[in-house]
């Protein structure tokens, strides 16, 4: 299976695009819109937030919500865990919905993944709210990788992704699967035994970001619900 690529924000697309998508459509290419379409209610995106993890892990996490600036503390938390709910800038650069403002992927990364991973999203964010283009926003991102700003993620970094309220894209008709995610540095598929046949992990590579993700599709959403597993 060649390999998929995606961008370190790297939660959304690369899940969806290429794997066991149902009823999956043809991407529309979106325009940027305004920022509100993107935005929530504060106490709408806590919640949403907080679906990303069963509540024994999101109820003691650290939330961020998405602001005027950037994304800020709406909870603060006790466990190392946060979880925040990205929006469709954390595609890939590739992806024509990297401006979709229906995306909407609760995620909830632990301390590792916090302090490794989640600041290039954030960062990115930022430059979106400044106005910045698609374009100038890639070149941001290489020229963090390249600096050493952006580096490998940290030993242990993951997270939970098992929102059922999760909108990942088009193409994949809403929700994925419910998953956890892995983070590691650039490594082969094939040491995971990922994409191959019949294996339920799944990678993708990080462009421009030293990284590799493993995706490990879980039997049940965080409300205990049972999901899909059909791949």
């Amino acid at each position: 299976m060649a390999a998929h690529r995606f961008s370190f924000g790297c939660s959304i697309a690369a899940a969806c695009l290429c794997w066991g998508m149902a009823a999956p459509v043809s991407a529309e290419a979106y325009a940027r819109g305004p920022i509100a379409q993107y935005q929530l209610a504060r106490a709408d995106e806590v919640a949403l937030a907080r679906s990303a993890a069963p509540p024994a892990i999101s109820g003691d996490a650290t939330v961020l919500a998405l602001g005027e600036k950037g994304y800020e503390v709406a909870a603060q938390g006790k466990n190392g865990f946060t979880c925040i709910v990205e929006r469709s800038w954390a595609s890939g650069f590739d992806d024509p919905e990297f401006w979709n403002p229906k995306i909407r992927a609760p995620i909830c990364f632990n301390a590792a993944a916090t302090h490794s991973v989640l600041p290039e999203y954030l960062g990115r964010t930022k430059w979106v709210l400044a106005g910045a283009t698609e374009a100038q926003i890639l070149e941001h991102a290489k020229a963090a990788v390249a600096s050493g700003a952006v580096g490998a993620p940290a030993v242990g970094a993951m997270c939970y992704m098992m929102s059922k309220q999760q909108y990942l894209s088009d193409k994949a008709g809403g929700h994925w699967h419910p998953h956890l995610m892995y983070f590691l540095p650039k490594t082969d598929d094939a040491a995971w035994g990922a994409n191959l046949p019949g294996s339920p992990m799944i990678a993708a590579q990080g462009d421009p970001e030293p990284v590799t993700v493993f995706f490990a599709p879980v039997p049940r959403w965080s409300d205990r619900t049972m999901g899909s597993m059909e791949m």
